[in-house]
C-alpha cells in the first residue's frame, strides 16, 4: 500500500513539474515520517526515498540510530535552543530557523561539533498567529544577520502555508515566497544561497511546485493519517 501511495505522489509531482515546465529532478520529495514506525520508513526507503522529515528531536535521533546512514534527515518542526546540541551532527537540514537566537545556538553547537549545518529561514508568509516564522518584511534582515555566523550555511527559505480546503488559495503565498527568494538572491549576501524553497504539503504540494518549490514535505499522502496521540500542540503547528 505504501508503495502505491508513494508512486501516486511521485506521479502528481511529475505532473506539476510538467505544467510548470520543470524537471521532476528539480524537486526533492521529503517523506514526513513523524509518529510513523521505522518499519514504514524502511518500506519507503526501499523504494528509493532518501529524504525524511521529522518534527521532534527525540524521534529523529531514535530513528537516526537504527535507519540506514545514507538518509538525509530534515528537522521540520519548531526547534528549541536546548535541543540543538542533539541534532547538529545528524541532520542534513534544519528547516525552521526563525530567529537569530536559534541560529546563534545552532552556530555555537556546529562549531563545537566541527561541522556545518544547512538551514532554511522560516517565513510566516501568511502572518498566521498560530505559526512560527519571521514575517516577510523582516526576512532579509534575519538572513543578513545569520549569514555572518560560523558553522551555518543558509540554503534557502521555508514556509508552512495556511490549511485550506482549496489549494489554489495558497498560490498567492507560494508566489510571495518565490519572489522573496529572488529578492534575496539579488542582494548577493555572502554565505547565502537560495537553492531551496521548502513549501507545499499533502494538500497543496502541486500548487507549490508550480510556483517554484524545490522541496515538498509530504506525510499523509504517503504514510496515511498520522497518530495525533503521540504529538503535542507545538508539533501540530509545524506540519507536513
Amino acid at each position: 500500500m505504501l508503495k502505491d501511495q508513494l508512486l501516486s505522489v511521485q506521479e502528481h509531482l511529475a505532473m506539476a513539474c510538467q505544467t510548470a515546465g520543470r524537471k521532476p529532478s528539480d524537486v526533492t520529495l521529503i517523506a514526513v515520517s513523524k509518529t510513523k514506525p521505522v518499519e514504514m520508513l524502511q518500506e519507503i526507503y526501499d523504494e528509493g526515498i532518501r529524504d525524511f522529515g521529522e518534527n521532534k528531536v527525540q524521534e529523529l535521533v531514535e530513528k537516526y540510530e537504527v535507519m540506514p546512514q545514507d538518509i538525509r534527515w530534515h528537522l521540520i518542526g519548531h526547534l528549541q535552543t536546548n535541543k540543538v546540541k542533539y541534532i547538529v551532527d545528524k541532520v542534513y537540514m534544519i528547516h525552521g530557523v526563525d530567529s537569530f537566537k536559534l541560529a546563534k545556538e545552532i552556530s555555537k553547537e556546529a562549531v563545537k561539533h566541527q561541522t556545518e549545518v544547512n538551514i532554511l529561514i522560516q517565513v510566516n508568509i501568511a502572518k498566521e498567529a498560530s505559526k512560527f516564522g519571521v514575517y516577510e518584511e523582516d526576512a532579509v534582515q534575519l538572513v543578513e544577520d545569520v549569514a555572518k555566523l560560523p558553522g551555518i550555511r543558509i540554503k534557502g527559505l521555508m514556509t508552512i502555508a495556511p490549511y485550506v480546503e482549496n489549494a489554489e488559495e495558497n498560490r498567492q503565498f507560494f508566489k510571495k515566497m518565490k519572489q522573496l527568494s529572488v529578492d534575496i538572491i539579488h542582494k548577493n549576501i555572502d554565505n547565502v544561497c537560495m537553492d531551496c524553497i521548502s513549501m507545499g504539503m499533502t494538500g497543496d504540494y502541486m500548487i507549490a511546485i508550480e510556483e517554484g518549490a524545490t522541496c515538498i514535505r509530504v506525510g499523509t499522502a504517503i504514510f496515511g493519517e498520522r497518530n495525533y496521540s503521540v504529538e503535542n500542540t507545538i508539533t501540530k503547528q509545524q506540519g507536513e
